[in-house]
């Protein structure tokens, strides 16, 4: 008798932990792809409206569409701040707290761009204002994504975390789908319509997805390993000094392995829009290119997870890094053909393959370079200082360096450098994460 009540305890235990962790994967996708189609929404428009509207300079609209993306930069310039602050907060009080926080902020930031008056109406007013809600969004995304990579792999059983905590990233890529789905439904409106209000519902729309959101992350449960850590590990007064102090090189080495994924994804589906236009593609066929392949993302990225469960992190990781090296060059010679087949062919290699493989193992690698006691922080601030110089920096680079050679071979080298560096850090790394751990 006592071995039935044994083995009815152990299977409702089973049973209890994967149905924790199936609405802690629905609440990690859903609250990400919420969370990140506001963040992404700028990108977006910085490449199709916001020179025009809000940065009208001269005649070349390449000057404009550079001044929109220093927004974008202004945005992953601020997301270390988020990191810094939401992280303390998540590695003292509570990862679950702050992750409503960070989508509270992001949701009411989103909804007020769509309500912004442009240049031709207040002037300077305008690009000012849209500037300081970038910053305000890049402060929410900078806590966003550390925590809610912590919920799953701070939760997940030992054997399957690259396959659970891959489950976050799709909310990434969902995010990017959302958005890009958004404009490309909204650009159906005549041009006139779209410049002056159509552009602006994908933003307005925010105000739903933060109620559905906020709703997600107040049903779910607290990270298991931040509960059960010792008092003295979770409740560090700075938890920022002790990182720095104590892992320097963990925090390097989460800045490296963030470059070239968080590189080639934006100058992929974000530059690329630029690039095209200016090589006179129809920006419609580029926008659905995209689109198709970071749905494909979107699905891969779990195939990538699951196969870390089985050869290791940093195995699959080296594929996405290779993969970049590879296509650096080719992915822009494919897209100057014009041919809708050969642009689709290059963002499914480019998106896919290569980003797919590191961003599915990136949540696993990244978290296992720093203890629970500053493991939020740790991951924050690694993440989103890495975006500034990838992200953040990358895409308007990549139109400086189109303005000033009129080619994308420059862009291709951008690219090379940040794959290498992410090389170097990966066999910099300990050989404990040559497994999943």
């Amino acid at each position: 008798m006592s071995n039935v009540v044994t083995e009815n305890t152990i299977t409702t235990g089973v049973n209890q932990d994967v149905g924790q962790m199936r609405k802690l994967v629905i609440a990690s996708v859903l609250g990400n792809a919420l969370e990140w189609y506001d963040f992404f929404l700028y990108g977006t428009a910085a490449a199709l409206v916001f020179g025009p509207l809000f940065f009208p300079v001269g005649g070349d609209p390449l000057q404009g569409t550079l001044l929109a993306f220093s927004g974008f930069a202004v945005g992953f310039l601020a997301r270390p701040l988020g990191g810094i602050v939401f992280g303390h907060l998540g590695d003292r009080y509570s990862r679950k707290m702050t992750l409503i926080m960070t989508l509270t902020l992001m949701g009411a930031t989103t909804f007020v761009i769509g309500l912004l008056p442009v240049y031709s109406q207040v002037g300077i007013w305008a690009p000012l204002t849209l500037i300081i809600l970038r910053f305000l969004q890049g402060v929410a995304s900078g806590g966003e994504w550390g925590g809610g990579v912590l919920m799953l792999s701070e939760n997940a059983p030992a054997s399957r975390r690259g396959f659970y905590t891959a489950w976050s990233q799709m909310g990434v890529s969902g995010g990017f789908v959302l958005s890009a789905f958004a404009f490309w439904l909204v650009q159906k409106l005549p041009e006139s319509d779209f410049m002056s209000w159509g552009w602006r519902v994908p933003f307005l729309l925010s105000i739903v997805i933060f109620l559905v959101g906020v709703y997600i992350r107040k049903n779910i449960r607290e990270s298991k390993a931040f509960t059960q850590a010792k008092p003295q590990e979770k409740h560090e007064k700075i938890p920022l000094l002790v990182l720095v102090r104590e892992h320097p090189k963990a925090l390097l080495q989460a800045i490296a392995l963030r470059l070239p994924e968080n590189g080639a994804s934006y100058i992929f589906f974000t530059f690329s829009v630029v690039y095209a236009k200016h090589i006179g593609i129809s920006t419609g066929d580029i926008i659905s290119a995209v689109t198709l392949a970071m749905l494909v993302d979107f699905f891969s990225i779990l195939f990538w997870g699951a196969l870390s469960d089985r050869i290791g992190l940093k195995p699959v990781y080296y594929i996405g890094v290779i993969g970049l090296l590879v296509m650096a060059f080719p992915f822009f010679w494919l897209l100057s053909t014009g041919s809708y087949g050969a642009i689709m062919l290059a963002m499914f290699l480019g998106l896919p393959f290569c980003h797919g493989a590191m961003i599915g193992t990136q949540p696993c690698i990244m978290s296992d370079l720093f203890p629970v006691r500053v493991r939020y922080s740790g991951l924050a601030l690694g993440h989103e200082v890495g975006s500034i110089f990838s992200g953040g920096l990358g895409p308007m680079l990549a139109v400086a360096l189109l303005i000033e050679f009129d080619a994308a071979w420059p862009v291709s080298i951008l690219l090379v450098v940040y794959a290498l560096l992410a090389w170097v850090a990966l066999r910099s790394l300990p050989s404990q994460h040559e497994e999943n751990q």
